[in-house]
């Protein structure tokens, strides 16, 4: 300020003319008109320094459009800047903020964290299948808790493509019978995907196990064409989106209520599913909601009849034997022995004969698949009575 005084008297006391005096002091001659305007209109003190911040900011946030992205955030704490002004555009908002307009004015109530002390969170490859139906991604998910204390589980699928949820199948046991009969109810619906991505979850597969076999979930997608993909042990970003789905559904329906009974928790879940497929925009989307992406017109497929034999319980056909196993694991048919494992000694198995082969069932699990030796009719159809004596207490 001694600076920019002793300038000032130069030109006014000591008669040096402003371009001398601007030279002098290395300012220029704009600068110091500046600062003998403000000498004059308030003295000495009008020289300190002052604020940079304009007058007037014609691309500031109207004060009535801040508050209602502070209210909007507070009643939704998981909306971020785009969900907000796409919301604001949908109320017709004016002048609608931009994206980083709507992130400063949270920054500026401390209801976002600056991007700078964020923690850095590593970055995955987005891909997605090119249209719907092409692949649907399937987990299971608990969670649901009911009044009685019982904690229920989800069957939840989401389409790949358009990230419409074609599944949320309420479970109290998350056992393969439960978990298949939803995914039926899905494919009635719905129709059959190409694909089915899942995780290595038992009720899914047992391609891994110590004896390899097909599970229910295995043969309905076998039977209707399905192609039933896995993910790599360890990998839960290959089923990201279904991921996703699960911390939304966690957040915004599970996580923030106690349902009273199964039926409650099912109608919750239907109306969070519709609101979710219908009307909620995605930003992965552009804004668009999922079901304008998966009505989409597409090719249809061809036409396939939906095949649910693997939870129909009817094994009296002429196809169906039953053979009680052996001690040793083994059963026979026609004169042809082979096992099914010793740990199924004494229990009674289905088995399915199809022409050049044997499919054997325990229970409804696919233990086993054996090639025929001979097309000779099998006269024997049920299993050997001797289970009930086995069972039998000692004489």
């Amino acid at each position: 300020m001694e600076q920019r005084y002793d300038a000032v008297l130069g030109v006014i006391r000591d008669g040096f003319t402003v371009t001398e005096v601007a030279r002098k002091f290395g300012v220029s001659r704009q600068t110091l008109h500046t600062w003998l305007i403000r000498y004059e209109g308030g003295g000495l003190e009008a020289l300190g320094e002052q604020s940079h911040r304009p007058k007037r900011s014609p691309n500031q946030i109207p004060p009535v459009v801040e508050a209602r992205i502070v209210e909007l955030r507070r009643h939704h704490p998981s909306w971020g800047p785009v969900r907000l002004r796409h919301q604001l555009s949908r109320e017709r908002v004016e002048p609608l903020p931009s994206t980083s307009s709507v992130y400063r004015a949270l920054t500026r109530h401390g209801l976002i964290e600056d991007r700078a002390k964020r923690k850095q969170l590593p970055h995955y490859k987005r891909w997605e299948r090119s249209r719907a139906m092409e692949l649907w991604q399937m987990d299971v998910v608990g969670g649901v808790l009911l009044s009685s204390g019982l904690e229920c589980k989800v069957l939840t699928g989401i389409d790949d493509h358009s990230r419409f949820i074609v599944c949320a199948g309420l479970m109290e046991r998350a056992i393969g019978r439960a978990v298949c009969g939803h995914l039926v109810k899905t494919l009635q619906r719905y129709g059959a995907p190409e694909e089915i991505l899942t995780d290595n979850g038992k009720v899914f597969t047992n391609r891994f196990g110590l004896t390899p076999a097909e599970v229910l979930f295995d043969r309905i997608c076998r039977e209707n064409g399905i192609e039933h993909r896995l993910t790599a042990p360890g990998s839960p970003t290959t089923t990201g989106k279904i991921e996703r789905f699960h911390r939304t559904l966690r957040q915004e329906c599970l996580g923030t209520q106690i349902f009273e009974d199964f039926d409650t928790a099912q109608r919750a879940l239907d109306t969070f599913v519709e609101h979710y497929n219908h009307e909620r925009p995605h930003q992965s989307l552009k804004m668009a909601t999922p079901s304008s992406r998966f009505h989409a017109p597409r090719p249809a497929p061809p036409a396939m009849e939906l095949d649910a034999s693997a939870l129909e319980d009817d094994r009296s056909g002429n196809d169906w034997i039953s053979r009680t196993v052996s001690v040793n694991g083994t059963i026979t048919i026609s004169n042809q022995t082979f096992s099914v494992g010793k740990q199924r000694g004494g229990h009674i198995v289905d088995v399915r004969v199809l022409a050049g082969l044997f499919q054997v069932f325990d229970g409804n699990e696919l233990i086993k698949a054996v090639a025929r030796n001979s097309d000779k009719e099998v006269r024997k159809k049920r299993a050997e009575p001797h289970r009930r004596r086995q069972s039998a207490p000692p004489n």
